[in-house]
């Protein structure tokens, strides 16, 4: 049997970066609000940073999906200012990965947090999902 998380090490690290456009902004999200990057955006950007750190060191058909961020929205970013999340894996437990996250833009820290990725067989996952979804139009 394989083990997915026979490559991972604790400290290896990943990143992801956007310039803030029109669709990132809060204001796409909730009316009124601000103009500044949303924080659905901002903690979608570090869950990606913690997908990248892992991704090319698991084995073919496995992949990890997020199940818990804890993530602070510290300092708003305007429109068309760089913002780069990172990533770095700080636990292993079994297939669960926990990853510390920030993020930063061109000035400053603008968020910092964890997230929580498990690593799942692909094509189980799918299955699992298509099975709810027929428990749903049986129901």
């Amino acid at each position: 049997m394989i083990n997915p998380v026979a490559n991972l090490k604790k400290g290896m690290k990943g990143t992801a970066q956007i310039v803030v456009d029109k669709k990132h902004l809060a204001t796409e999200f909730i009316q009124p609000t601000v103009e500044s990057l949303g924080t659905p955006v901002l903690i979608n950007l570090m869950n990606l940073a913690a997908f990248n750190a892992v991704k090319d060191f698991l084995p073919s058909g496995f992949t990890t999906v997020c199940t818990s961020v804890d993530v602070k929205h510290l300092a708003a970013t305007p429109l068309g200012m760089s913002v780069t999340a990172e990533a770095v894996l700080e636990e292993i437990d079994g297939y669960r990965l926990v990853f510390k996250v920030s993020a930063y833009d061109e000035l400053e820290k603008v968020g910092e947090g964890t997230i929580e990725r498990w690593v799942v067989d692909h094509e189980k996952f799918i299955k699992k999902i298509h099975e709810r979804k027929k428990r749903l139009s049986s129901g």
